[in-house]
């Protein structure tokens, strides 16, 4: 179940990281472009710009939580090792009362 959700999610980071440059280059179109009045072009311009940047940041603070908790940094093969010992507790367990010793 757990890595439905990650592919979930990465799937939702890539469509933000891709959505973001669209809005970025809209917003600069809108600066550049004298189509509308200089006032309601440029806040029209820095609204676009922050939903650019808003879309980037799901993708940054992946990157960040990789960096911090990735499976190669100590604490991601803390958390490994924890997942693995916690997986085999009650294995040994239930081998024995198959066995009849318990």
């Amino acid at each position: 179940m757990d890595a439905t959700n990650d592919d979930h999610d990465k799937a939702w980071e890539e469509t933000t990281a891709l959505a973001s440059p669209a809005l970025l280059g809209a917003a600069a179109g809108l600066i550049l472009g004298e189509v509308m009045h200089a006032n309601a072009r440029r806040g029209i311009a820095i609204g676009l710009a922050a939903l650019g940047v808003a879309a980037l940041m799901p993708l940054a603070v992946s990157g960040i939580v990789n960096k911090v908790n990735g499976p190669k940094t100590r604490r991601g093969v803390q958390r490994r090792l924890r997942g693995i010992r916690d997986a085999g507790d009650g294995v040994v367990e239930d081998a024995l009362e198959e066995t009849g010793v318990i």
